[in-house]
C-alpha cells in the first residue's frame, strides 16, 4: 500500500499563549490532571541533562511500518516551520528512521525538532545542533529498507498515547508532552498557578519553615511506646 496523507486544521495557538507554555516545565503540566497525555518516559532527549533546548511546536505526525520509512520522507517535505517531526514507528530498534541528512532537511526549514518512538543514527552530528532538539527510545547504525508504506498526519500512537496532527507537544529534559489547542487555552491559568504556588514553597523553606508548615502537614504522632522503629 502507498504511503496515504491526512489533512491539519490550521489552527496555530496565538503568539501569546505559546509564550506563556514555554515558561510551564513538563513536569508541572502533567502534574495538573491525569487526562493530560505525557508521553512515555521511554523517549528520551537525545543531549544530556542541561544541555537539552526546549521543545514547543505543532506536530506533523507520520506512521512508519519498519523497516520501511517512506512516510518519513513525506514527513519531511510536509512539515513547516515551527512544526515538530513526530515518528510512530511502533518502538522499532532494528532500523533508525531518520538521521542527519532529513534532519538536516527539517532544520533547515525551521522545523524545530523530532520525536521518534523507533530509532535513529548519526547522532554525533544530530548532537551538535543544539537548537533542534530531538527525542528517540532507540539508536541503531542500521537503516531503513523501502519507501513505499505508512501514513502522514493521521492520527498515530506513541507509546500509549495517540498524537494527532496540529497536537502540540512541549519538551524539556524530564520528558514530553502533548495537548490539542483546545487544552492549551484551558489549561495554561492553571499552569501558571501551579508555577507561582511552587515559588511559593521554594521561598518558604527558603526562609527557614518547616515541611510541616509549607505543606500544612497533620502532626506526627508517636506511637503509645514511642518505639518508632520499623519492625518485620
Amino acid at each position: 500500500m502507498p504511503v496515504t496523507k491526512g489533512h491539519r486544521i490550521d489552527m496555530p495557538v496565538p503568539r501569546n499563549l505559546e509564550m506563556r507554555w514555554r515558561k510551564i516545565p513538563v513536569a508541572v503540566t502533567v502534574d495538573l490532571d491525569p487526562v493530560i497525555r505525557q508521553i512515555t518516559p521511554d523517549i528520551r532527549p537525545l543531549l544530556p541533562i542541561g544541555r537539552q533546548p526546549l521543545l514547543f511546536g505543532r506536530a506533523v505526525t507520520v506512521a512508519c511500518e519498519p523497516p520501511d520509512f517512506g512516510a518519513v520522507l513525506h514527513g519531511v517535505d510536509a512539515a513547516e516551520m515551527g512544526d515538530i517531526l513526530v515518528i510512530a514507528a511502533g518502538g522499532h530498534k532494528g532500523n533508525a528512521m531518520i538521521g542527519d541528512i532529513l534532519c538536516g532537511q527539517l532544520r533547515s526549514k525551521d522545523v524545530v525538532g523530532v520525536i521518534c518512538d523507533g530509532a535513529i543514527r548519526d547522532v554525533a552530528t544530530l548532537a551538535t545542533w543544539e537548537n533542534f532538539p530531538v527525542y528517540t527510545r532507540h539508536i541503531n547504525p542500521r537503516g531503513p529498507i523501502g519507501n513505499q508504506e505508512g501514513v502522514v498526519n493521521g492520527p498515530v500512537v506513541v507509546g500509549d498515547v495517540e498524537i494527532r496532527p496540529d497536537d502540540y507537544i512541549m519538551g524539556d529534559d524530564d520528558g514530553l508532552v502533548a495537548m490539542s489547542p483546545e487544552e492549551l487555552e484551558v489549561w495554561i491559568d492553571a499552569a501558571e498557578a501551579r508555577l507561582e504556588l511552587e515559588e511559593e514553597w521554594q521561598a518558604s523553606l527558603s526562609e527557614g519553615k518547616t515541611m510541616q508548615e509549607v505543606f500544612s502537614l497533620d502532626l506526627v504522632v508517636p506511637s503509645p511506646d514511642n518505639d518508632n522503629v520499623c519492625k518485620p
